[in-house]
């Protein structure tokens, strides 16, 4: 039976990984691993992590079973940070937790298509497992063109695959710090994209999965918010696997927004247990240590005002990196200054296949096949020859 199954291509940078490791020389440049970096070249554990989880050690009493919508402790905790004051938007909302935050999508795109959804709409380029995930659940969707060549969000391109969409038909939206390219919308595309919600009726689907690591916790909420302002029904995916460091413990969460008017707290009810289904089918139960971890945090005013500032301090080190380059102005034929203005982990560089490959052969510089880099693995030490990488290669 076995030899029915056809052999799948490794994961591109899982592989990236394996050559970066075999590299021995001493300045290699690790630019393909989508985690963050301090100046020296760690992913540390943050400090307020390291103190939750002496709590839990000290004071967790059971490893028993949370139940397949997780610990609703963690989840209602979040909510403020996501929706703000109004966390529940008049009983609008409910949430679960789900193993990080690509098993909030997944859980997101699945209930969508057991809803009835026909299409789902997104903008490439994307987190390059969006397309997966929903090719695996059978998901039919179409792209639009997320950026423009000057490195600026395509805003004209989102609003008219919207108003273009059919019935029973989404789209898939990146909360803040687009992943691949960093780029994200401004208050005022918002405000258009969520008209377009409204008007055409289309169901979005927001991913969000760096809130903290753009502007601001609260800054990098507003789209969403003013996104959900204006719809009767939405899907939002969380993770905090990168705003607190807990890429391997896998913590994240699913909200469902509902419509109060069409449907109240029965609708809520109902759509909550279908996910509730889905969850039992996919994970029977999440996992809890991280989300435990994170629940103790938010509700305790010390831990909470620590981890914002390391997360302060996380963002800052990026817009200091990202000052640095868009400084450099053009390396070669590439224009560095977009870098400044984006946000997050990501950006891509318009490098060809070949000079991402030059890169790495010719200057220890490893970077994704697409030329995205995560800019946490740039520090003031080698910043200078990435960019003289750069300026080599393009030149």
């Amino acid at each position: 039976m076995l030899n029915r199954l056809e052999s799948q291509s490794p994961d591109a940078l899982l592989a990236l990984i394996k050559l970066h490791a075999a590299d021995e020389r001493p300045d290699k440049v690790d630019l393909g691993v989508g985690v963050y970096r301090t100046g020296q070249g760690d992913t540390p554990v943050f400090a307020a992590i390291k103190a939750a989880e002496q709590l839990l050690v000290d004071r967790q009493d059971s490893k028993s079973y949370l139940g397949p919508e997780g610990d609703m402790g963690f989840v209602n905790a979040l909510m403020p940070y996501i929706f703000g004051s109004n966390a529940t938007m008049g009983g609008r909302i409910a949430g679960m937790q789900t193993p990080g935050g690509t098993g909030a999508v997944r859980l997101a795109v699945a209930m969508a298509h057991k809803a009835g959804m026909t299409r789902l709409h997104m903008g490439i380029p994307s987190w390059p497992n969006h397309a997966q995930i929903l090719g695996d659940i059978g998901m039919p969707w179409a792209a639009f063109d997320h950026a423009n060549p000057d490195g600026t969000a395509n805003v004209e391109a989102v609003v008219a695959a919207i108003r273009g969409a059919g019935p029973n038909e989404g789209v898939l939206l990146h909360a803040c710090c687009h992943n691949p390219t960093g780029i994200d919308y401004s208050a005022e595309d918002w405000d258009a994209i969520g008209d377009a919600i409204a008007e055409a009726d289309v169901f979005p689907i927001i991913d969000s999965a760096y809130q903290g690591l753009g502007q601001g916790l609260e800054e990098d909420a507003a789209g969403l918010r003013s996104v959900l302002a204006k719809v009767p029904e939405a899907f939002i995916a969380y993770s905090c696997d990168k705003n607190f460091g807990m890429y391997r413990d896998r913590v994240g969460a699913f909200y469902i927004l509902a419509d109060a008017e069409a449907a109240g707290a029965e609708t809520l009810d109902k759509a909550f247990s279908n996910a509730n289904a889905l969850a039992r089918a996919s994970w029977s139960m999440p996992p809890d240590h991280g989300a435990a971890a994170v629940r103790l945090i938010l509700r305790d005013s010390d831990l909470t005002a620590q981890w914002i500032d390391e997360l302060d301090q996380m963002r800052e080190r990026m817009r200091q990196v990202r000052a640095r380059l868009a400084e450099a102005g053009t390396a070669g034929s590439v224009d560095l200054t977009p870098l400044g203005y984006q946000n997050g982990l990501f950006s891509v560089l318009p490098l060809s296949k070949e000079q991402v490959v030059r890169m790495r052969d010719e200057h220890g510089v490893y970077m994704a096949g697409s030329g995205r880099i995560n800019v946490a693995g740039l520090t003031m030490d080698n910043i200078d020859k990435f960019i003289d990488a750069v300026a080599d290669v393009t030149g």
